[in-house]
């Protein structure tokens, strides 16, 4: 969890600002979908990945199939 802590805030620190208000939240979508890749055996990880599907209304579904 602490790695996932670390890997977030080092995506969203070394920028400067964001141009819109969705830019970061984007940004924490794509950190998060490529730590899905790194992380698949984490306990629970299916049920974070059921609430982002949820939160994120069919991005996930729409990146695995490109």
């Amino acid at each position: 969890m602490e790695s996932l802590h670390i890997s977030l805030r080092k995506v969203t620190k070394n920028r400067g600002s964001f141009p819109s208000e969705e830019a970061p939240f984007k940004l924490r979508y794509l950190a998060l979908r490529n730590a899905g890749k790194r992380w698949r055996s984490v306990q629970g990880w299916r049920e974070a990945m059921r609430q982002f599907e949820l939160i994120y209304l069919g991005r996930l579904q729409a990146a695995r199939a490109a």
